[in-house]
Formats: C-alpha cells, structure tokens, sequence
C-alpha cells in the first residue's frame, strides 16, 4: 500500500495520496486548488549509519561523547567560521589538522 504524489498540472504542487489497490488508482484531485493532477516521479530515502553521516559530513556533535572527538571539534569550528563567512586562522587550522591526526594541544590533553 503505497503513497503515490502527484503533481498538479495547473499550480504545479505536489499531493501525496495513500493508494490501497493499485487497480483502484485514480489520479486524485489537487489538494491545493482542486485542478487536475498527474502522477509524479517520488523521491527514495536513503539510510546511512550514524558513523557514515559523520564520515560524510562533519554533522554537528549531538551527544556528549562526540565533543571528546578532536575530529567533530575541528569540524564544528570549520562549520562556525564558514557559517559567519569568516576565514579560519592559520594557527587554528594547524591545530586542527594536528588534532586529526591524533596530536592533541597541551591545553586540551588534560581534558
């Protein structure tokens, strides 16, 4: 029993209909203006582990036990710096790329 979207072919916006019987499906009308619809190609969901998002994209720490993790820290700095349009200093960037390396500063080593 899927769920079927369809676009509208007068406002363009998609309407997801629950189809029981795919023998019984019938385009349906716009939910948005009631215009005419035609079915849609739907976008898929892909799951990825937590381990493969963080690899991927650097997401920002969300449990305790990530900011123990010198390459989310570097990550979350990076993310800061680009968000403000701000460009990261020499000095943090080093310690940074030390840190992914396993190389910690004395400051953070006693931690």
């Amino acid at each position: 029993m899927p769920i079927y979207e369809y676009r509208c072919r007068t406002c363009s916006r998609l309407t997801s209909t629950f189809v029981r019987n795919i023998a019984d499906e019938a385009a349906p009308a716009c939910q948005h203006c009631g215009g005419r619809t035609a079915r849609a190609l739907s976008r898929f969901a892909y799951h990825k582990s937590e381990q493969r998002v963080l690899e991927e994209y650097g997401a920002m720490p969300s449990r305790a036990e990530d900011y123990k993790d010198p390459r989310q820290i570097g990550r979350w700095v990076e993310k800061k710096f680009d968000d403000y349009g701000m460009e990261l200093p020499q000095e943090a960037r080093h310690m940074i790329d030390a840190a992914r390396e396993g190389e910690l500063p004395d400051a953070v080593k006693d931690l």
